[in-house]
């Protein structure tokens, strides 16, 4: 009798030690399927901000582009580009794939970085307003471009994949 009952007892920890394993087998692969999904809701954001950031721009130095700028008013110095009704579609992309990130991003540096890269592109459509797309001063792309690389690698730290470097 003590046999078969210390058997039974044997088989019951053996399907509960099984049953626990699966379970915590099951949660891990949940967790990274979790972590796969959002990750690539994060790249997915971060490549729509990425290409709308790149189209604002290149409606803004087109030479058909209309585009106006006013004072920001709570910001001295700084000017805010206004479009027509053809760029509205670029504007409103631009701030739809901003915020899409701001939503998904899970660190500061990231959110800063493509806050960085807005205003950039801002300053190119805004000296756009009072100059020809030929005129605008190289720095302002300088700047554009050293924003948009450091918003590339704050979302590829991100990810978790190593910087690209600057090129010189």
């Amino acid at each position: 009798m003590t046999t078969s009952v210390f058997t039974a007892l044997v088989a019951l920890v053996g399907v509960a030690l099984g049953g626990w394993l699966s379970l915590r087998n099951q949660d891990r692969m949940w967790k990274r399927e979790h972590l796969r999904q959002w990750r690539d809701i994060r790249l997915s954001a971060c490549n729509e901000f990425l290409a709308a950031n790149r189209r604002y721009v290149a409606y803004a130095l087109d030479p058909e582009a209309s585009v106006t700028a006013v004072p920001h008013p709570r910001e001295p110095g700084r000017l805010m580009p206004f479009f027509n009704e053809a760029g509205r579609p670029y504007k409103e992309a631009l701030e739809a794939g901003f915020t899409a990130m701001r939503l998904v991003a899970e660190r500061p540096q990231t959110v800063r970085a493509g806050v960085s890269f807005v205003n950039c592109a801002r300053e190119v459509a805004a000296a756009r307003a009072t100059l020809s797309e030929a005129d605008i001063p190289s720095h302002a792309f300088e700047r554009l471009w050293s924003a948009e690389q450091d918003f590339i690698n704050a979302v590829r730290t991100e990810l978790g994949l190593a910087a690209i470097p600057r090129q010189p």
